[in-house]
């Protein structure tokens, strides 16, 4: 089939674009007017520029395609209050259905976050039935990607877009040339990581969402949602993992919730009047105390998402960063 897709040079995007290819569809992706995309490069993809806020863009190029993949977001979190972000995640998602409508496509696959269900505890993850409970963190990027994914739901129910979200945990694996989620195992590498807190994710290879989304454009229930994860792993034993990964000394030190939220708040306080991002935010810091821990198994079961260990989602990552010079920076 012809798939369009938003968002094609992320770290998720690029490993979708890749999967779509080699599954044999034709890949058109609609990328922002003047952005570089260099981990496109080489690819035989369609290329449209243009900016998501422009719904006559997207209807262009969603035009004479069978499925939608909309990926494009903010994933910003400082400031925790930001317009443009919430612009781009639910104006941007609401442009994306309109325009799918237009196209009359057979399958809308929206990107969302696992943030828009209530985590769980090791024993009893999180899943797709949890309400939204991620508002009290006060961050414009988990409310707006929330908001955007309740508009893609809402029109599967009033107006019969033929739409389901797939909603993915923490990503790591290679073609994150923002960096992202790579920043992390670039502060591990060099030293910068202080301690641990009592908190952990649910982590995943970016290549195992990716096979989760080019499936939904098949494989799935319309109206569904699907969490896209694999491990549960506190910080503590991430660290360790990924350190010797690595081949570097993992953080040996426990950092209290109260140093943690301390720490946050007075970068976050500094940041203010340098007007440079912090490190760690506030908000950032309160979250890493905190469990976020979710159940794949739907997602396993009704998409075919592998699960590739960790370890392998951490050397990909670190040798693509490496590879291209980010450890150095």
């Amino acid at each position: 089939m012809k798939v369009a897709l938003t968002g094609a040079d992320g770290l998720l995007g690029s490993s979708i674009t890749r999967l779509l290819l080699e599954a044999g569809h034709q890949v058109r992706v609609f990328l922002q007017t003047g952005r570089k995309s260099p981990t496109l490069d080489g690819l035989s993809v369609e290329r449209l520029y243009g900016d998501i806020l422009d719904a006559d863009g997207l209807a262009r190029a969603f035009d004479g395609c069978q499925s939608v993949i909309h990926a494009a977001a903010s994933t910003a979190i400082w400031p925790a209050r930001s317009a443009l972000t919430r612009r781009i995640n639910v104006d941007g998602a609401a442009n994306a259905v309109t325009a799918a409508e237009r196209a009359q496509v057979d399958r809308f696959v929206y990107i969302g976050t696992a943030n828009s269900f209530a985590p769980g505890s090791m024993d009893a993850p999180g899943n797709e039935t949890g309400p939204y409970t991620a508002a009290r963190y006060g961050l414009d990027y988990m409310d707006s990607k929330y908001q955007a994914q309740t508009l893609v739901l809402d029109a599967v129910k009033t107006r019969g877009l033929p739409a389901l979200t797939i909603n993915p945990t923490f990503m790591l694996g290679p073609y994150d040339s923002t960096p992202s989620s790579g920043a992390m195992l670039i502060r591990l590498y060099q030293g910068a990581v202080p301690g641990y807190t009592d908190g952990g994710k649910c982590w995943s290879h970016v290549r195992d969402v990716a096979t989760a989304a080019v499936n939904a454009c098949s494989m799935g229930r319309v109206g569904h949602s699907y969490i896209a994860g694999n491990v549960n792993m506190s910080y503590r034993d991430f660290f360790r993992m990924a350190a010797y990964v690595m081949g570097v000394r993992a953080p040996g030190r426990h950092v209290p919730k109260a140093v943690a939220v301390a720490a946050g708040w007075a970068q976050s306080a500094l940041a203010r009047v340098t007007g440079k991002p912090p490190v760690l935010s506030l908000e950032a810091a309160v979250i890493g105390c905190e469990d976020f821990y979710y159940d794949p198994s739907k997602a396993r079961a009704e998409l075919a998402m592998p699960a590739t260990p960790l370890e392998n989602a951490v050397s990909e990552s670190f040798s693509w960063l490496r590879d291209n010079g980010y450890l150095e920076r």
